[in-house]
């Protein structure tokens, strides 16, 4: 109790939780913006119940991660070796989870170029996709980020309570952002294609630090920030000439 007091009294303590809470939030759009475009393939009365057992779903992994700081120290211990190059279970479950991501994006952005013939005869096998499925899929990438999450984590910090607090709080901010989240990318097509675009970048980066070839996520970030920008200025001119193109006579 009196070591938990005075953490509590640190400012450095403080300093390092809100430092954190940042940080993973920031390593969370990625987890986010996977379970929106997931979720918006779903009908709309199941959306916001899918985006929130999705993210209480990643809490739920943090919080057991967390929990077993010993084994997640391991996983970064080389395991096997393959052309002179060691491999840790963090590189398999990274390189694995990039994968997956770069398969679902290209098999998503694949589906939105389609022409309309092959969309129509596709129409089925995408209103097939259920609860479960869009779960299991959440589950999958859950366990990706999660690693990374508390890897990062734990190289930040010694103490565990911040650890737990700054998951939690990520976590609450994320569930309150991930539905007006979800409903901008849905009614904006090209956002999704944005969207998808980052899902792919960011899976071929996870599998490139599987590989031991470290893209700072900072240089990520910062693109996909100028991206959004460019964007949103598009945004604004397509509404303007509309504004114009109806007030003519």
């Amino acid at each position: 109790m009196d070591s938990l007091l005075a953490l509590v009294a640190d400012p450095a303590a403080w300093a390092a939780l809100v430092t954190l809470v940042v940080m993973e939030v920031v390593l969370g759009i990625d987890n986010l913006i996977f379970i929106s475009i997931l979720s918006n393939r779903l009908p709309e009365a199941q959306r916001a119940r899918t985006q929130r057992i999705g993210l209480l779903l990643a809490l739920v992994m943090r919080l057991i991660l967390l929990s077993t700081i010993a084994w997640i120290a391991k996983l970064t211990s080389v395991v096997f070796e393959l052309f002179d190059h060691g491999f840790s279970w963090r590189d398999v479950i990274l390189i694995a989870g990039g994968l997956f991501l770069v398969w679902k994006a290209t098999s998503e952005i694949r589906e939105h170029v389609s022409p309309d013939d092959e969309a129509d005869a596709k129409v089925s096998s995408t209103v097939q996709l259920t609860v479960a499925a869009a779960i299991g899929q959440i589950i999958v990438l859950d366990i990706v980020f999660s690693v990374d999450s508390i890897i990062t984590a734990v190289g930040m910090t010694e103490h565990l309570p911040i650890m737990f607090v700054a998951v939690i709080v990520s976590i609450m901010v994320m569930l309150f952002a991930a539905p007006p989240l979800a409903r901008f990318i849905n009614r904006n097509p090209t956002i999704v294609m944005l969207a998808l675009s980052f899902l792919l970048v960011i899976g071929m980066t996870l599998i490139a630090d599987g590989f031991g070839s470290h893209v700072p996520k900072a240089y990520i970030y910062a693109a996909m920030a100028f991206s959004a920008f460019v964007e949103s200025m598009n945004m604004l001119a397509r509404r303007a000439k509309r504004k114009r193109v109806a007030s003519r006579p």
